[in-house]
């Protein structure tokens, strides 16, 4: 089977698997809904739950996070994420100004979802090259969490993103500030990944697999933001 990459897309936001001939990684793992599309995926084809190797976490909100015990326990794949990350995962980060409203839904989600907290296998550091998929460069991309990560395949010039920003019609634009818990971060976090050599950018909040496309329209969102006076480049 040849190297490819296959968008598991749900209501809120997409993970990704990575295949490389009998071998996979997951990229995040979705809220809820996605352990189906999972299983069906990874049936048609012709893998094994085995031929998972690790799921690589962007960072630890639930959306991105719900299902991570599952897979964890269905494919027996390591957890890489960012040690900063457990505290999410672990229901225990001390949200603060007005990122409290994200920590109280994600506790109102935890409660209705049955989410099941999970312990990070491999905690990731930024630089870091990891062995999958042709080689995975980990990119630190703080502000959204304090240990939000971006994967770069070098190979193929493409950022799988995270919510480093959200990509609809007919623009692209940062994460709500409620989600931010570092928007001081941000604007660094954006101009690192600008300065990155790609072809395309793969958010996890977008409209249609253009990641060319995606990626003209993270370098129009740099440029308004550019513009504005920094306090307004974060709202």
């Amino acid at each position: 089977m040849p190297t490819a990459h296959y968008p598991i897309q749900s209501l809120l936001v997409s993970c990704h698997l990575l295949v490389d001939g009998r071998e996979a990684v997951l990229i995040d793992t979705g809220l809820a809904g996605e352990p189906w599309r999972i299983r069906r995926l990874v049936a048609r084809l012709g893998l094994q739950p085995a031929s998972i190797k690790a799921v690589l976490l962007t960072h630890g909100h639930l959306d991105h996070a719900g299902n991570l015990a599952w897979v964890k326990q269905w494919s027996g794949a390591r957890i890489l994420a960012h040690p900063a990350e457990q505290a999410h995962l672990d229901g225990r980060f001390p949200y603060r100004g007005v990122s409290r409203w994200c920590g109280r839904l994600e506790s109102l989600g935890r409660r209705v979802l049955g989410y099941r907290p999970a312990a990070i296998d491999e905690p990731l550091a930024d630089g870091q090259l990891l062995p999958y998929w042709g080689g995975l460069r980990v990119v630190h991309l703080p502000g959204h969490t304090a240990g939000h990560c971006g994967f770069l395949s070098e190979r193929d010039g493409l950022l799988f993103a995270g919510d480093l920003f959200a990509s609809y019609r007919p623009r692209a634009h940062l994460p709500p500030p409620i989600f931010n818990a570092f928007p001081d971060l941000i604007p660094g976090s954006l101009e690192k990944a600008r300065r990155l050599p790609l072809r395309g950018i793969v958010p996890s909040h977008y409209l249609g697999s253009n990641w060319a496309r995606h990626r003209r329209k993270f370098e129009a969102l740099c440029a308004r933001l550019t513009a504005r006076p920094p306090a307004a480049a974060l709202i």
